[in-house]
């Protein structure tokens, strides 16, 4: 098993940056995929990056692209997410995610295996 911990969430105003946390314990080894999700209340769960192995791949939400940096230190067992530019339409709560599996699309939550509980992040205009 795998457990995922986020923090880093808070209240931003608009324009301004946060930098997300995940740690990941457990059966760390086998964690391939790793990335985020979010959920705006009233709204589905979406994708907003992924990264691979040690951060050669990275994938991101078009609403992501230029704002948002994934990246991850295999070493510490910990995923980042570097959000610039915040927008108050980034407010929800951002979820951590991983899996063993190496040939996925990243942007699907049902292929993840493990979540974290969840982060608030929270942008004021």
């Amino acid at each position: 098993q795998v457990q995922l911990e986020e923090s880093g969430g808070g209240l931003v105003q608009a324009g301004g940056s946060l930098r997300l946390s995940c740690a990941a314990s457990g059966r760390t080894f086998s964690i391939y995929f790793m990335g985020w999700f979010r959920q705006a209340p009233g709204k589905e769960r979406e994708f907003v990056s992924a990264i691979a192995g040690s951060g050669g791949r990275t994938f991101y939400a078009d609403s992501a692209k230029g704002r948002f940096t994934i990246s991850r230190d295999n070493g510490k067992n910990t995923m980042y997410l570097q959000m610039n530019t915040l927008k108050p339409e980034d407010t929800a709560v951002y979820y951590c995610a991983a899996t063993s599996r190496t040939y996925l699309i990243p942007t699907e939550s049902a292929t993840y295996d493990y979540w974290g509980q969840g982060t608030q992040v929270t942008v004021s205009s």
